[in-house]
């Protein structure tokens, strides 16, 4: 493949690939759903832990107040689940009606939003299992630097790679 210019005359960008339009969407379309599957296994993972914690003879200790934040975290859980399956449901209304393009734009909005519900997820059930086995100023020492390392890794390092790609040139 060319480096810097494409060559095939049906390629509508200069990304140093030579795709058509739909070929870039079948690309991209199953990135997304790579992306979908890690997402979802470990969504799966955290609804299972929270679904039997319902049915754990401890259960019965819990304060009102963490009752309502397992209640919290298992409809955040459920709520992620629905978010990062959107986009299968919509491809296979919009099948074969030439919409990948719009399919993969919407999987990404949604993967977005999928990855900031399961990131909240994942530091309410850390803070929760603190709060429950330790108390709740333990709660708040798991719940700070977790918020903090996923803001990081998940945001801020992503941003600065950008900007620096950006200001190498590199539009990709």
């Amino acid at each position: 493949m060319p480096g810097d210019r494409d060559t095939d005359p049906l390629d509508d960008r200069f990304d140093g690939r030579d795709e058509t339009r739909e070929e870039r969407a079948d690309r991209n379309w199953n990135e997304v759903l790579q992306e979908l599957r890690v997402l979802q296994t470990g969504t799966q993972i955290l609804t299972g832990f929270l679904l039997a914690l319902a049915f754990q003879p401890a259960f019965a200790d819990l304060s009102d107040g963490q009752r309502t934040v397992y209640l919290g975290l298992v409809v955040l859980s459920a709520l992620s689940s629905i978010v990062a399956l959107a986009p299968v449901a919509l491809h296979r209304v919009l099948f074969q009606q030439r919409a990948k393009p719009a399919v993969v734009s919407y999987g990404h909005a949604a993967l977005i939003t999928a990855l900031l519900t399961v990131s909240v997820l994942l530091v309410g059930v850390v803070a929760f299992v603190f709060d429950v086995v330790l108390g709740g100023t333990a709660a708040w020492w798991a719940l700070i630097p977790l918020a903090l390392l996923i803001l990081v890794l998940w945001f801020v390092a992503p941003a600065i790679m950008r900007v620096r790609l950006r200001a190498n040139g590199d539009r990709r």
